[in-house]
C-alpha cells in the first residue's frame, strides 16, 4: 500500500473563530514501535477541538498542533513491536491530537475494532465520549444498578451517551437539555425524565420529584451548577466535574460537608497512553457487546466534508446539534 509521504491536515493558523481553521501540508507521521498508522476515513468534532482552536486548551508538551482527538479508519502500516492489527484492519481511536488528518500515528492499545453493525463514521463518533463517560461515571464515580443518575447537557455527545450506557447498566437517568426537542429526544433514548434548563429549574424539579436527591451526578457546564449539584445530590452523593464551561464557582462548602459528598474531576486527554489502555480494554469488555448487539449507538448529528470544518465548529458552538458532529475524508 503507498503512502504518500506529505499529508492535509487541519489546523488553527491563529487563535480565533471557526475561520482560522485552515487545511495545510504536513509530514506524513510514521508509526513508533507499539504505534498503528491509521488512514482516516472520518473524525469526530468534540467541544475541547472549538476551544483549543480558540486559543484556550493547548495540546499536551510533544502533541501536534493538529486537531481532533478521535477517528476511525484502515490500519496501513505498524510500529516493529505493534502485533494486535494489521495492515487492512478496520479500527477506531482516542488520539491526543491529530484526528483532523488524512493520517495519525496512535498506539495500538488506545484503538478498539469496528464494532460489528457501525460504520465507519459511527465509530469516528465513539472514542471520546465512550471513553470519557466511563473512565467518569463508571470507573471514578462508581455508578451502580439501581442508583439515580443526573448529567447535564443530556443531547451533546457526552449526553447522549451517558444516558444509553447508564440505562444499559441498570440506573435511573435524569438529564438537562435546553429545549423540548433536545428533552425529547433524551427521553427516546431512555432517560426517565428531562427538564428543559430554559424553561425550568432543575433544582426545584428534583427537590420535588427526587427528594432523596442523586446518586451521581456529570457536570461539564461548573459555575453556579457547582453548588446548585450539591442542592440535588444525595448524602454521600458523587459529582464528577469534566468541563466548567460557565467558569469557575464560589460554591458553599458546607454544603457538600453536611451531605459528605465526593466531588471529583478529571480531563482525559493529557492522560498516559497506558491509563486510556486501561480504559480500552474495560470497553471492549463491557461495552463492545451492548454496540455488537445494538443496544447502544453513537447518536449522530450531522457530517460534514473535511473541507467544512469551520461549519462542523459553527454547528458545535451554536449547540443546536443533538449527538455527534462528524468530519469526513
Amino acid at each position: 500500500m503507498s503512502i504518500e509521504p506529505m499529508m492535509r491536515a487541519i489546523i488553527a493558523s491563529a487563535p480565533g473563530g471557526p475561520d482560522v481553521l485552515t487545511i495545510e501540508e504536513h509530514p506524513t507521521p510514521a508509526p513508533g514501535p507499539t504505534e498503528i498508522l491509521i488512514e482516516v476515513a472520518a473524525a469526530g468534532v468534540n467541544r475541547p477541538d472549538c476551544i483549543q482552536r480558540a486559543g484556550h486548551y493547548p495540546p499536551p508538551p510533544g502533541v501536534t498542533p493538529i486537531l481532533g482527538l478521535e477517528c476511525a479508519g484502515e490500519v496501513v502500516a505498524v510500529g516493529r513491536e505493534a502485533s494486535r492489527y494489521k495492515v487492512g484492519d478496520m479500527v477506531m481511536a482516542l488520539v491526543p491530537g491529530g484526528a483532523y488528518a488524512e493520517y495519525v500515528a496512535v498506539d495500538e492499545t488506545n484503538a478498539l475494532p469496528i464494532p460489528g453493525g457501525l460504520s465507519l463514521v459511527e465509530a469516528a463518533a465513539v472514542p471520546e465520549t465512550f471513553f470519557t463517560v466511563w473512565s467518569n461515571v463508571f470507573d471514578r464515580a462508581r455508578l451502580r444498578p439501581g442508583e439515580w443518575f443526573l448529567v447535564h447537557g443530556g443531547s451533546s455527545g457526552i449526553g447522549t451517551t451517558a444516558i444509553q450506557l447508564a440505562k444499559a447498566f441498570g440506573t435511573n437517568v435524569v438529564t438537562t437539555a435546553g429545549s423540548d426537542a433536545k428533552c425529547k429526544a433524551c427521553t427516546n433514548l431512555g432517560a426517565d425524565r428531562a427538564i428543559n434548563y430554559n424553561t425550568h429549574d432543575f433544582v426545584s424539579v428534583l427537590k420535588e420529584s427526587n427528594p432523596d436527591g442523586m446518586d451521581v451526578i456529570l457536570d461539564m457546564v461548573g459555575g453556579d451548577y457547582v453548588e446548585r449539584n450539591w442542592n440535588v445530590a444525595a448524602e454521600e452523593g458523587r459529582i464528577v466535574q469534566i468541563a466548567t464551561l460557565n467558569g469557575p464557582s464560589e460554591a458553599n462548602f458546607a454544603k457538600l460537608m453536611r451531605k459528605r459528598l465526593t466531588h471529583t474531576g478529571s480531563t482525559l486527554r493529557p492522560r498516559d497512553v497506558a491509563f486510556k489502555a486501561t480504559i480500552a480494554e474495560q470497553l471492549e469488555t463491557c461495552v463492545w457487546p451492548l454496540l455488537e448487539e445494538g443496544r447502544v449507538r453513537p447518536v449522530m448529528d450531522k457530517t460534514f466534508p473535511f473541507e467544512e470544518a469551520a461549519k462542523a465548529h459553527r454547528r458545535m458552538e451554536g449547540s443546536g446539534h443533538i449527538g455527534k458532529i462528524v468530519l469526513t475524508l
